[in-house]
């Protein structure tokens, strides 16, 4: 068993330049509050997303657009993304960098709105990948949400699931790290997920539906 680097990590993190568009909305989340995916999560993104051939992608956490942005990027052409976020102003800077890398504007379907007032009334079965990255006390809800949304066969993807690395100390039982570390082991043991916890970014728990 070896040990990543940490030379090794910031060269993988970094090993997919990241363009000035998504630059900019990743430091627009920032100045929100609203903390974006990094530069090893978006390309890892856009892999899930061009491997499931995911036409209809459901985002839960908005940001300022930089995790949508590469979404889209590995969608095929004409494939959907519907992201919902709390706050407006969220929203706008989400569009403006969607119009800024000239995505047509029916490739996207922004709902302004609490995830768990709008999740319910979604279709069963009906999208092909949905990415979880909002309010971490909620994340056990969205991904209840998330499987039953999830064909079988699609994607279900968890951002911040090493949280700092505190999830993986145990001696951390602050309430978010316990949640967090909770829902990780809990979707683990499902029968109908099969689950991998990457190291990327801030930890991307991945679970394909079965």
């Amino acid at each position: 068993m070896t040990s990543i680097k940490p030379a090794s990590w910031t060269y993988a993190e970094e090993f997919v330049p990241e363009s000035e568009i998504h630059e900019r909305a990743r430091l627009r989340g920032s100045e929100l509050g609203a903390s974006a995916v990094g530069t090893g999560t978006g390309p890892a993104l856009r892999m899930l997303a061009a491997a499931a051939r995911a036409m209809s992608v459901c985002e839960i956490g908005t940001g300022a657009g930089c995790s949508g942005l590469w979404l889209l990027e590995g969608m095929p052409e004409g494939g959907v993304l519907t992201t919902i976020d709390l706050e407006a102003e969220h929203q706008i800077a989400a569009k403006e960098a969607f119009a800024a890398a000239g995505v047509p504007h029916q490739r996207t379907r922004v709902i302004t709105g609490r995830a768990l007032d709008v999740l319910p009334r979604m279709t069963d079965a009906a999208y092909d990948l949905v990415f979880i990255d909002a309010d971490k006390a909620e994340y056990p809800a969205y991904a209840e949400h998330g499987i039953r949304l999830l064909r079988n066969g699609g994607l279900l993807v968890l951002d911040n699931m090493l949280w700092g690395d505190r999830v993986a100390d145990p001696a951390v039982r602050d309430e978010k790290t316990v949640t967090l570390r909770g829902l990780g082991k809990d979707l683990r043991e499902r029968d109908d997920l099969m689950c991998t916890l990457l190291p990327v970014g801030d930890g991307l728990l991945v679970a394909v539906k079965r």
